[in-house]
């Protein structure tokens, strides 16, 4: 393969992500009525389908919904979604999460994505950063999972738990490592 027919293909798989994530993810036509709607859906989804993650929902501080990541890659790769922080299941602010990837990697998925802060400094540390990565901090689980964990070893271990569900698509796995969000305006 050429060096210009290399720079064709990725340009043309980063022109197919923007699409996709254009017309599967609306990054600008949402008001923050929709995004709530969207969130409310999320978060019912969750307690209505996975109720032994009841006991993270009891004891968080806050929950960070984002109700769709469209995530697309062939070889360079990137994801895009938004939603809303929730307090005392009210919301106090949006947030987008982007990410960007490069490797062995084909396919397009989207997916849903709840963070469960369980300690007030975790929630103070992502509300009162400028951008906010994903990282050793936080803990994964499925939902189907989510009940094996105990509110003393949750809160001890982990001061954020990430819990993605909702995965459809044909990109195999959905992490939330490298994950920036940002807050935004709807």
């Amino acid at each position: 393969m050429t060096y210009l027919n290399r720079r064709a293909f990725a340009l043309s798989g980063l022109a197919g992500l923007a699409t996709l994530a254009a017309c599967s993810n609306p990054i600008g036509s949402q008001g923050a009525a929709d995004l709530d709607a969207r969130v409310d859906a999320a978060r019912d989804y969750l307690r209505n389908n996975f109720p032994n993650l009841g006991e993270l929902f009891e004891n968080s501080r806050g929950i960070l919904y984002i109700p769709v990541v469209t995530e697309a890659g062939l070889f360079v790769g990137g994801a895009y979604g938004r939603g809303a922080l929730r307090i005392n299941d009210a919301t106090v602010d949006y947030y987008s999460a982007t990410r960007a990837s490069f490797g062995l990697q084909a396919g397009a998925q989207q997916y849903a994505h709840a963070l469960f802060f369980m300690t007030e400094q975790a929630l103070s540390d992502f509300r009162y950063s400028p951008g906010w990565a994903a990282s050793a901090d936080l803990r994964y689980a499925t939902p189907t999972q989510g009940g094996s964990m105990g509110s003393e070893t949750t809160t001890q271990f982990a001061p954020v738990i990430a819990v993605v569900f909702g995965q459809s698509g044909i990109l195999a796995g959905a992490s939330l490592a490298g994950v920036k969000y940002t807050r935004i305006i709807p």
